[in-house]
């Protein structure tokens, strides 16, 4: 507080000083320019008399201070016209920026005060307009005139920082001196006017890491080598202060965050010397042992670490990697383990970093080193065969029984279990072998055949007796070794064919042999005749030692009619130990042939036919069947095609054609879906509709008054006028109430439709046969048949 009123009355001392020096400075200056109020005259060289003009206004630049807040207005200056008697007859007039408002003019004396605090930062300064006029008739008594009023500025603006907050970065352990960041302030005081804009950069907090520069304002590190791992973030405040920095001077003040970024500067570090880890026998090559980490305080690439194996007696069996993401190096099993064989091995581990500051090369090296310890522990293994896999060799046909071979396997544990064996039946489902479950002999079951099949792949288990789920499995592949069993054949059906002018040691054919034996029980094929056709005189053999053998002709001139066909047996052996023989027959057909040699014919019957007929007449012959044929299939097509009535009825006999109308009404109260008079025949106008179901014996002559109209369209009325015609009708038979409701047209030559008629009629035809037609037309052989029956009882 006491602070705070030596600065009010040190800022109010000043005012009253700045108020008192323009006051006098502008009385001053009226004074000074205020030219006489009466002209002189002036004789010039001639003897003319000059008359000076004089100016009738004083005005100049008038000053007022900024934020004055005293109880009476301001005295800004004050305006005075020469012609100005002091009579009170001149009025002064003020316009412009200000006037009347802010500015306001005594218009009698002149005097100008300002009405109301002025702020320069607001506005700098002012323009006005004065101008002296007659009192009574307001008659400009000179010309207007403008001048100035300066709002003189004061120091009531502190410093402002551009930003409230900085933040900036540096390199730890940066040299003294090094930039981190610059901070500005701004002043809204005039810079030209005494120092109230002059600022000065101090630090309040933050010493002593950094300083900062007085006139620019650029913090700069103070100390060297800071760490950024034993502190890693600063706050530094700033203060500007104007005035230059002088006592009175108003101040203002920002916070700078400066932090230290990293740099490699430290080595990774293992906590500790050893480690010991374990690991299984029966664990498989890739299983994670374990980890080690070696710890570097640096962050981000700085503290990036590889590992690595550089010595030990387990650098074959293991391996390293690095896990980036947690820094760690993670030893991995690269080989099997055998408990029985080493139980312990030892590795020497180094962590180094990656990326290595030249600048910081004197902190180094940037590596450590550890020994790893590793234990292999005991596991219960499976029995292990002593080869990953076996061949044996059989030879086929051997006896059931035969040794084809011997597998052994061991418990590789300390306790060394006795093994069983077996074959897994999935791969010998035919059961060709069979294993000895003490020693793991293997023997045949049944012969083999190298044929069949020349390998046999089988799988043998391998189980300890007291631990049945320890097993191991081993491929067997066994080949059956040929034997010389199978004795060569023709390689294919062959057929020869001869001609019947073959020259002599003419060769017509070659043939070859095959043989499912080995190669080495099969080729070389030896050909040859039997001994008692060595000497045949129609055909010869010639081994051509290359596996084939051609046959040629002995004797010129063969002969269809004599013989067609010849067998010639052929013995072929091979070059097996003891070696094989077989006989095979070669077909030989004789056929003629032209001049050439190509074959014609190989049929014996052709000579024949020749004795006969000719080709021509027989193809003759055979395009004669060809056409009747022909024929007589078109004759049957026609026949079917044809459409004959069963049984032939005399002309006037149309009962069989039933022709069928389904034309239905539409109900009771349907009465213009269809018109009643298509239902009439147009002779039932007249009044006589004539049956057409039998033949009356008489005109019937219609009774009067029963005639319809021919338009009617009342159901009801038409069918009881047919009711009654047909009950007063004497011709009508009493079994026979059809009525006629559908029109023909006259003249129809079919006739009437009913066959009831049949029963009085002359007609010779009979109808016995109806009697045989089965139950279903029982009634109709009644009918018909009646009248032979009738003419029996009469």
């Amino acid at each position: 507080p006491k602070m705070k009123e030596e600065h009010c009355l040190q800022a109010a001392l000043l005012c009253l000083g700045v108020v008192c020096c323009s006051q006098a400075l502008s009385t001053e200056r009226l004074q000074r320019s205020r030219p006489s109020l009466h002209g002189h005259h002036e004789k010039g060289k001639e003897g003319q008399v000059l008359h000076r003009s004089k100016r009738g206004w004083v005005w100049n630049q008038f000053f007022v201070i900024e934020e004055y807040t005293g109880p009476d207005p301001v005295l800004v200056g004050r305006l005075h016209s020469d012609i100005d008697s002091g009579d009170g007859n001149i009025k002064y007039i003020l316009s412009g920026e200000g006037a009347g408002i802010i500015f306001v003019i005594d218009d009698k004396s002149g005097n100008i005060h300002a009405t109301k605090t002025l702020d320069r930062e607001e506005r700098a300064q002012y323009t006005l307009t004065a101008q002296a006029v007659d009192r009574n008739t307001n008659r400009p008594l000179e010309p207007p005139s403008e001048f100035i009023v300066k709002v003189q500025d004061i120091n009531d603006n502190p410093p402002e920082f551009l930003h409230e907050n900085y933040h900036a970065n540096v390199p730890e352990r940066s040299n003294v001196g090094t930039s981190v960041i610059q901070v500005t302030a701004s002043d809204a005081d005039d810079p030209t006017y005494g120092n109230s804009a002059k600022l000065v950069y101090s630090i309040l907090e933050g010493q002593p890491y950094f300083s900062v520069e007085a006139q620019t304002g650029i913090i700069r590190t103070a100390l060297p080598n800071m760490d950024r791992e034993a502190k890693e973030e600063y706050h530094v405040v700033i203060q500007a202060k104007d005035m230059g920095g002088h006592m009175g001077g108003l101040s203002g003040t920002t916070k700078v965050t400066i932090t230290l970024t990293d740099v490699n500067d430290n080595p990774p570090k293992f906590p500790q010397s050893v480690y010991q880890m374990s690991v299984s026998e029966a664990a498989v090559p890739g299983e994670e042992v374990g980890r080690v980490k070696a710890k570097d305080p640096d962050i981000g690439e700085n503290g990036l670490v590889a590992y690595s194996i550089i010595d030990g007696d387990g650098m074959d069996m293991f391996e390293i990697t690095t896990d980036y993401e947690t820094q760690e190096g993670v030893v991995k099993l690269k080989k099997t383990l055998d408990y029985e064989t080493k139980k312990s091995y030892s590795l020497k581990v180094e962590a180094a970093n990656v990326h290595i500051d030249p600048k910081f090369i004197s902190n180094g090296p940037f590596k450590d080193t550890v020994t790893v310890k590793i234990a292999v522990e005991d596991a219960d293994e499976p029995p292990v065969f002593l080869k990953p896999s076996y061949i044996f060799e059989v030879q086929e046909n051997a006896a059931s029984g035969t040794v084809v071979g011997k597998v052994h396997a061991k418990d590789p544990d300390v306790a060394n279990s006795a093994i069983r064996y077996s074959i897994d039946r999935h791969t010998d489902l035919e059961r060709y072998f069979v294993i000895n479950a003490e020693d793991g002999n293997i023997k045949t079951i049944k012969a083999l055949d190298r044929e069949e099949m020349a390998w046999h792949n089988i799988s043998v288990f391998a189980v300890e007796v007291h631990k049945q789920h320890q097993e191991a499995k081993v491929p067997i592949a066994i080949k059956v070794v040929d034997v010389n069993d199978n004795a060569p054949k023709f390689a294919a059906a062959y057929e020869a064919f001869v001609c019947e002018n073959a020259r002599s040691n003419q060769q017509f054919i070659t043939i070859s042999a095959d043989d499912k034996d080995d190669s080495a029980n099969g080729p070389r094929f030896i050909f040859s005749l039997p001994p008692e056709i060595i000497h045949n005189p129609n055909f010869t053999l010639r081994d051509n030692r290359d596996n084939t053998a051609s046959v040629l002709v002995r004797r010129e001139g063969f002969s269809r009619q004599k013989q067609d066909l010849y067998l010639l047996p052929i013995v072929i052996s091979d070059g097996g130990v003891p070696p094989l023989s077989s006989t095979n027959t070669l077909t030989i057909r004789v056929c003629g042939c032209d001049g050439s040699g190509s074959l014609l014919s190989c049929n014996a019957e052709a000579y024949v036919l020749n004795a006969g007929l000719s080709t021509g007449a027989l193809i003759a012959i055979l395009a004669c069947i060809v056409i009747l044929l022909v024929i007589v299939v078109l004759f049957v097509t026609l026949k079917r095609q044809k459409k004959e009535p069963l049984i032939v009825f005399e002309e006037e006999d149309v009962r069989e054609n039933i022709i069928t109308y389904d034309d239905e009404g539409g109900g009771e109260e349907d009465t213009e879906a269809f018109d009643i008079a298509t239902l009439q025949n147009p002779d039932g106008i007249n009044g006589f509709i004539p049956r057409k179901d039998i033949k009356p014996e008489y005109q019937y002559l219609p009774r009067p008054g029963l005639r319809p109209a021919p338009n009617s369209v009342d159901v009801d009325d038409f069918i009881n006028t047919r009711i009654q015609e047909a009950d007063n009708d004497p011709t009508a038979p009493p079994y026979d109430s059809i009525q006629i409701y559908g029109y023909e047209g006259r003249g129809s030559v079919a006739g009437s439709l009913s066959s009831l008629e049949s029963a009085t009629t002359d007609s010779d035809l009979d109808y016995d046969y109806l009697q045989n037609w089965g139950p279903r037309f029982k009634k109709l052989a009644d009918l018909y048949g009646s009248k032979d029956t009738f003419d029996d009882d009469s």
